[in-house]
């Protein structure tokens, strides 16, 4: 089975995010297109070869604004940006190396690598911005961190862990509406919006602000919500919008239409199939992120080693794996 769609089928029951209650809210009605400012969609200049090891530096000393704007264009030009999400320094400088223009890190992988469970606070907000940094580091690219809901229960928690991504050099910030109880796992409208508030007020220009709903994948398959709550983080000043999984392709382009011309972000594709770049680009979406699923990728083929192993064959188990020459070629383009 393919791993991507197996875990959309499921509605990523795997991640351990997912709740199994129903929405007990009533549905809400339809919200006009929100009124933003309509940033210039300017491409992005080409990015400087990972073997000029200079480019690590000038991402490490630019000023937040700069970055802003850097990182913002990608969203906003034709065609927007695939941003995939790395778990460790390797998979960062495979991304880099295959012309990934910007790069994110992913809350649920991270956790797993750390053998965790994702959406619950068991990363810290000190553990993530290492991993973020040391990605940016590796790499020079963009970053941009999948910080669950801002690490902490008050507005000051979810400031505070703006201004340490903004120290830290990261190029955008994500910040869900979940609780971390799974026996609430989504936070009151009011109390989603003010933190997405914070986090914008905080930011003050310096680092793109994602808001993000998680009602599809908490069980709470509300679509109007879902809308309600994206519009509400844009009019607040959130620079990106991002709803994990809406149903289909309807549901995506509603979200995409209620929000213009907020940049959306998709994780993949809508639940019910997975489509193509071209085919997300075509129905307006400006940003595509991946998740955990290329780590969940790399622990399939893990997997299937492990049980060839099992089974005594070495020679399943050993071969077809990227060579140790390629990895220390990697390794060898970077100043860390």
């Amino acid at each position: 089975m393919d791993i991507i769609d197996g875990l959309i089928a499921r509605h990523l029951v795997c991640w351990g995010r997912v709740g199994l209650r129903s929405s007990t809210q009533p549905p809400t009605t339809p919200h006009q297109p929100v009124d933003r400012r309509n940033l210039d969609a300017v491409r992005a200049p080409s990015r400087k070869p990972l073997t000029d090891s200079t480019i690590i530096q000038e991402r490490l000393d630019m000023p937040g604004s700069e970055l802003y704007e850097k990182f913002m264009a990608l969203h906003t030009r034709d065609g927007g940006l695939v941003m995939p999400n790395a778990w460790d320094g390797l998979s960062a400088l495979m991304l880099a190396d295959a012309g990934f223009e910007a790069i994110a890190t992913s809350s649920a992988a991270l956790a797993a690598t750390l053998g965790r469970s994702d959406g619950r606070h068991e990363v810290t907000r000190d553990e993530h911005l290492e991993h973020a940094r040391l990605l940016g580091r590796l790499t020079g690219l963009p970053v941009n961190g999948d910080f669950e809901d801002g690490y902490g229960d008050t507005l000051e928690d979810v400031a505070a862990t703006v201004e340490a991504a903004v120290e830290s050099g990261l190029a955008g910030i994500g910040v869900e509406d979940t609780s971390g109880n799974p026996d609430q796992p989504i936070r009151d409208f009011d109390e989603a919006v003010n933190r997405i508030r914070s986090a914008v007020d905080a930011a003050k220009g310096r680092i793109v602000v994602t808001g993000r709903t998680d009602n599809f994948i908490q069980g709470r398959p509300d679509l109007d919500d879902t809308i309600r709550r994206l519009t509400a983080f844009a009019e607040v000043g959130a620079d990106v919008l991002y709803a994990p999984f809406p149903p289909d392709l309807d549901a995506l382009v509603a979200i995409v239409t209620a929000v213009a011309p907020t940049p959306v972000n998709v994780l993949v594709s809508p639940s019910d199939k997975v489509l193509t770049v071209a085919e997300l680009q075509k129905a307006g979406v400006k940003r595509i992120s991946l998740g955990p699923l290329l780590y969940t990728q790399a622990m399939g083929a893990l997997e299937q080693a492990t049980k060839a192993l099992v089974a005594g064959d070495l020679a399943s188990a050993t071969t077809g794996g990227t060579s140790f020459d390629r990895i220390n070629e990697l390794l060898a383009r970077t100043t860390n």
